[in-house]
């Protein structure tokens, strides 16, 4: 099962969130696209993916994305990507 808790960071305050939940085996090849529709859910860019931010999330279930891993200009200090299903 994969149950993502996304939540939009500006000022320490959470201004959006939303939760990802699909009934199939969490796979990492798969994490991008989870991310891309709760950030469709959200209405924001879909951030870019790189290695660090999978193998921060397989080990701390934790990841993070800043400004700089968007393509386009945001006005949130980061995005914070949470596993729900420990």
């Amino acid at each position: 099962m994969v149950k993502l808790w996304i939540k939009v960071i500006k000022d320490d305050k959470i201004v959006k969130d939303t939760v990802v939940e699909k009934f199939e085996k969490f796979e990492y090849s798969a994490f991008a696209d989870y991310l891309s529709e709760a950030c469709y859910t959200l209405d924001l860019a879909t951030p870019v993916v790189i290695k660090n931010h999978i193998f921060n999330y397989a080990k701390y279930n934790v990841v993070r994305f800043l400004p700089s891993d968007f393509l386009e200009p945001v006005d949130f200090d980061y995005v914070w990507v949470e596993n729900l299903d420990r």
